[in-house]
């Protein structure tokens, strides 16, 4: 049915471009030319609707190129992007493959403010999302052949294109006009034995019309993404900081925690594990009974260090995705014809399919199911004494299901996209028009099945086992009227009376059958649609009055958007029988109407002092059904006092409207960890932890069980309202000899009102960290009366957050002819450097003391450079690329003190390794071009520089480094 529907598309599609309706975005590429249209060459930069000559841009504008993206070897364009300092890697393939609804999503986060906060346009236009209930776009879903560059600009940018660019815009540029036939391919590989396989093929092609009026380009790629588990990455091993048994306090000079190797638990394993009595008993693959070994010094609730190894102990990281497999096929078209000088058909199409293959931790119990040890048949007669010594009849029963599979994850991801437009440009009186309408329709479709999940109760049937008096065979006690006790209920809940006895000691001890009736998969179907139609038009006042520099040039246009999201859940799942979250259907939609108007005043040009005086401004209203009018502006400048030396800068305030997720989504169970702020280990944290924690009736020294999954209840909130961001840029541009350009940027961005999913972290923390008890969010952490862990925290979405961020940013080219001292060849060099000052994050405004520090940590470096350098010489170049990561902290950083004067967050002290150093790679390349071919290869960190074993290199903070170490890659080119 759903394939159905995207083929439909497809023909309703070409049907559409080949009878010339109208579709697409705002930006105005390039203006159709005209005998009576201004000869002087300007140019689309992206930031601003009005045409204008080159470097005369007030916000700055990060750019890279395809030819760059190709000599990254990765064929990912969010990593690569992620090398940019101004861009994190919290949206690359890498950090969400810990992600079932945007696994194999590769997305951009420009100041790491967020993937939301970022707007992604293609050829200046909006694109559908890649996740459900978002806006956030997906890269891998842009055909990396067809990049020509890819520009980023911050400041003001929401004014001109609307919300969701609260941080700023990444403008991905196609080529256009594409003539003749082109395949290529390209492959990279570690060459210390990672694994990380990626290859990628394109064949492109373009023709031009008979009477040379139109283009048409189309493509068809496939790529893929090898899969990589983390146990295979150099730097893996079961270490972690556990506490230190000489640490007696704080400011003792001795590491409360302590880097230990084999960290794994005895409580919990794919073997099973019966405790009672203070023992932890275990059985090996072939269902033997014993004792699991005793714990070493270094030790907490759950995990604990064995230094002699610990053989069928439980580790976390034998089943954790450091990269999923993609597998990824894109086809579409491009086309333009230019009936005549002032109107121009546009427009493209395409299909992308990508199969993503995820491997999750397997089902576990640990903690929730008993048996009883005398009449279970497949307990020895040894085992039973064990416990029948301690005087024990029902023991906890804890197992992680290996045997029945990971709870692997796979993910059928459809886009489709169509927009079409007339563009070009028409005479009023003297007066030239430069007009642009459009319109756009986008779908994403993502069939998610998890394999392997637990039906809760048909797992405890399944165990509990007895013998049949009627077979004399083992049987469950659901089955066997005379084993039942009186009151007997079966848990049963799937297929009841259907129940096959489970054999859960040793290692696939238990039939196929039995694995069959505990199990099932989870199917989600996420679908999400876009659709705008808008248009916009550009003139200048050259033929009423002009400026001392130039005529004034206006923008203005009106767009109109439809968005809608859903996410159906299978009936199993919804009914709460499975480990898996019991998640229900969610659907949301909501539309929104812009205009905006833009301007450009030359105020001065040519004069003493005054080589160029511009000053800019936007405006933009927009009217969201589910949220109201929310304004953006923006002003700007550009001062030349002496030709080739620029001042510049930007000052607006951009708003981004909540999401759907954000506004719609229902509040539906999950899980996910958090971290005790009571244990012993952290209420010394907070000066005000111990008298809080006291109050709730939790004893000293206490020890929680953290290391485990707690039930979450997160959800939606529709009275959000949008979010707003004030942005300032001031910068100097200078290009004082031939060949060299350089600029040095400042840039400060507030966001206020941010909307913010508080995590279950923050709200136990605020439980306790306040003055006194804070009654809402203490109402919102369920706690066992018994052994007073946390069972389950409640959460949600709120405008509560400021973020504030801050930092300096130069750029310089030069590039060179070096004929010009007597050698061959041509000479490019670029180098970027970027400075952050600040980066905090205020969750809740009206308590600007929890300040949390985000600049110097870990994913947030003060100091990032890239620095390329390209030789030329006839058919052959080299190139190397190296790139500077300045140390981070591994702990938490607070600027600020406490009340009593005491400093907030973590010491040194604190862990063993509370920084990583510096980071520095190295990339070299060649490339020769034939007649019709060219072969590129290259190696990615040659020097084969490899991350610390206590930083991963996975996850939303430390994907920004290289963890594979030395790569090699290899890029052909043909052309037919």
């Amino acid at each position: 049915m759903k394939k159905s529907k995207l083929s439909n598309a497809i023909h309703s599609a070409l049907a559409i471009s080949l009878t010339g309706i109208i579709a697409s975005t705002a930006i105005a590429e390039e203006v159709a030319s005209d005998e009576s249209l201004d000869k002087v060459e300007k140019i689309q930069i992206t930031g601003s609707r009005i045409a204008r000559f080159e470097l005369s841009q007030p916000a700055p504008i990060i750019s890279i190129t395809g030819e760059e993206i190709e000599q990254a070897g990765i064929p990912d364009l969010a990593s690569v992007l992620a090398e940019l300092p101004a861009i994190g890697a919290t949206g690359t393939i890498r950090a969400n493959s810990n992600s079932n609804s945007s696994a194999g999503m590769s997305t951009v986060d420009l100041r790491r403010l967020g993937v939301a906060r970022t707007l992604v346009l293609v050829n200046g236009k909006r694109h559908v999302s890649g996740e459900a209930g978002s806006s956030t776009v997906d890269l891998s879903t842009i055909p990396s052949a067809l990049i020509k560059t890819v520009e980023v600009t911050t400041g003001g940018a929401s004014a001109v294109y609307g919300s969701d660019a609260v941080s700023g815009v990444v403008n991905i540029i196609l080529k256009k006009d594409f003539e003749g036939l082109e395949l290529s391919a390209s492959y990279s590989d570690s060459t210390e034995g990672v694994g990380s396989k990626n290859s990628a093929y394109s064949l492109v092609g373009g023709v031009n019309s008979v009477d040379g009026k139109g283009n048409v380009t189309f493509f068809v790629t496939k790529d893929t993404i090898e899969e990589v588990m983390t146990k295979d990455m150099p730097n893996f091993n079961l270490g972690a900081h556990m506490p230190n048994p000489e640490n007696t306090g704080e400011d003792d000079g001795i590491f409360d925690e302590l880097w230990v190797p084999n960290v794994v638990s005895e409580y919990v394993s794919p073997n099973g594990v019966l405790r009672g009595g203070g023992i932890n008993y275990t059985f090996s693959n072939d269902g033997i009974g014993e004792f699991m070994p005793t714990r070493g010094l270094f030790a907490n609730s759950a995990f604990a260090s064995f230094p002699d190894g610990c053989k069928y102990c439980f580790s976390p990281e034998d089943y954790v995705n450091y990269l999923p497999q993609r597998d990824k096929v894109s086809t579409g078209a491009l086309f333009n014809y230019a009936f005549n000088d002032n109107v121009e058909l546009y427009g493209d199409f395409k299909y992308v399919r990508s199969d993503i293959a995820q491997q999750f931790q397997p089902s576990f119990r640990f903690g929730q199911n008993r048996i009883k040890v005398a009449d279970n048949p497949y307990l020895s007669a040894a085992d039973k004494k064990v416990f029948a010594d301690r005087g024990l009849e029902e023991v906890q029963i804890n197992k992680f299901l290996d045997e029945i599979g990971n709870r692997s994850a796979k993910n059928k991801r459809e886009t489709f996209t169509l927009m079409s437009g007339l563009r070009g440009a028409f005479t009023l009186s003297d007066t030239i028009f430069d007009y642009d309408v459009y319109y756009s329709y986008g779908r994403t479709e993502n069939d998610r099945i998890t394999e392997n999940d637990l039906i809760l109760g048909n797992w405890a049937a399944a165990i509990d086992a007895v013998i049949d008096p009627n077979t004399g065979k083992a049987d469950c006690r659901s089955n066997v009227s005379e084993a039942q006790p009186e009151g007997y209920q079966s848990p049963e809940t799937v297929n009841i009376g259907g129940c096959v006895p489970y054999n859960p000691f040793g290692f696939g001890q238990a039939s196929a059958e039995a694995m069959d009736w505990i199990t099932a998969d989870v199917t989600r179907s996420d679908a999400v649609k876009q659709r705008f139609v808008g248009g916009s038009a550009s003139f200048d006042t050259a033929e009423f009055f002009e400026l001392q520099g130039g005529a004034v040039g206006f923008a203005f246009g009106y767009e109109k958007r439809w968005e809608s999201s859903e996410t159906i859940t299978d009936e199993l799942t919804r009914s709460n029988v499975l480990s898996n979250s019991a998640t229900p259907n969610v659907y949301g939609e909501y539309d929104v109407s812009e205009w905006f108007v833009e301007t450009r005043l030359p105020i001065l040009a040519d004069v003493f002092l005054a080589h160029e005086l511009s000053v800019d401004a936007a405006f933009r209203r927009a009217d969201y059904s589910h949220t109201g009018e929310a304004d953006a502006w923006k002003v700007g400048f550009m001062w030349s006092p002496l030709e080739g030396y620029s001042l510049r800068g930007t000052f607006g305030e951009a708003v981004r409207a909540p999401n759907i997720a954000e506004s719609f989504s229902p509040r539906s169970p999950g899980f996910g960890r958090v971290t005790d702020p009571c244990d012993v280990d952290n209420i010394s944290d907070n000066p005000n932890r111990i008298k809080n924690c006291a109050a709730l009736g939790i004893p000293a020294n206490f020890q929680a069980e953290d290391n485990v999954s707690k039930e979450t209840l997160t959800g939606g909130n529709p009275n959000l309202n949008p979010e707003e961001a004030e942005s300032l840029t001031l910068g100097f541009v200078f290009t004082p000899i031939e060949g060299l350009s350089a600029s040095i940027d400042y840039f400060d961005i507030e966001i206020t009102d941010a909307i913010q999913s508080l995590t279950i972290q923050t709200v136990a923390d605020n439980c306790v960290d306040g003055p006194d008890l804070d009654s809402v969010f203490c109402g919102q952490v369920t706690r066992d009366p018994a052994t007073m862990s946390i069972t389950r925290v409640e959460s949600g979405y709120l405008n509560t957050a400021k973020l504030k961020v801050k930092g300096v940013e130069a750029d310089i080219h030069y590039n060179t002819d070096l004929t010009s001292i007597g050698l061959p060849g041509d000479l490019k060099l670029k180098w970027f450097v970027s400075h952050l000052i600040e980066r905090n994050t205020f969750q809740f405004q009206n308590r600007p003391e929890l300040v949390k520090r985000e600049h110097g940590e870990l994913g947030d470096p003060e100091w990032q450079s890239t620095f390329r350098a390209t030789y030329a010489q006839d058919n052959w170049s080299a190139t190397w690329y190296a790139r500077f990561i300045d140390r981070s902290a591994l702990i938490d950083l607070e600027d600020t003190l406490t009340e009593s004067g005491e400093e907030r967050g973590e010491s040194k002290e604190d862990q063993e390794h509370s920084y990583t150093g510096s980071f520095i790679t190295h990339d070299i390349s060649a490339k020769y071009r034939f007649d019709k071919a060219s072969v590129e290869v290259g190696f990615r960190n040659v020097f084969d520089k490899i991350l610390p074993d206590y930083v991963d290199g996975r996850g939303a903070n430390s994907s920004l480094y290289d963890p594979w170490g030395r790569k090699v890659f290899v890029n052909l080119k043909y052309n037919f």
